[in-house]
């Protein structure tokens, strides 16, 4: 069964940089490390090196065991995505620094013809009424 994660460009995660806020990239997906800097085997230094870009080789050359990979999953808080067109809308993530490509349905033109047209088909029927009446 699929599960839902959150999507993050490699622009956003390039942002998380520092030792207080540390996020790396390994094979398309996206770590929160911070809390594990001071555990890290190979110092911190590594694991900030590692940030703003994907670190799969620098990863795969360290030659990591099965435990450090399984531990990995703990920190797993997403995966990076390159182009929208892959995203399915409805699970779309909106963030206030990228722009909504959504639009309102009352901005559509076809909303607005069905409408228009009952009310053009009921002042014409009343006008029909009322000059008859006459």
């Amino acid at each position: 069964m699929p599960t839902l994660t959150r999507l993050y460009s490699m622009q956003e995660a390039a942002k998380h940089t520092t030792r207080e806020d540390c996020w790396v990239v390994i094979d398309g997906k996206v770590y929160d490390v911070t809390k594990y800097l001071d555990d890290h085997p190979g110092g911190d230094d590594v694991l900030i090196s590692a940030t703003g870009r994907d670190s799969v080789e620098d990863f795969e050359d360290a030659g990591h065991s099965k435990t450090a990979r399984e531990l990995m999953k703990d920190y797993c808080i997403g995966e990076i995505h390159e182009s929208r067109a892959n995203v399915i809308p409805e699970l779309e993530i909106f963030t206030k620094e990228e722009p909504s490509n959504y639009t309102s349905m009352f901005n559509h033109p076809t909303f607005w013809a069905f409408p228009a047209a009952i009310l053009a088909l009921s002042v014409i029927a009343a006008a029909v009424f009322y000059t008859r009446r006459k």
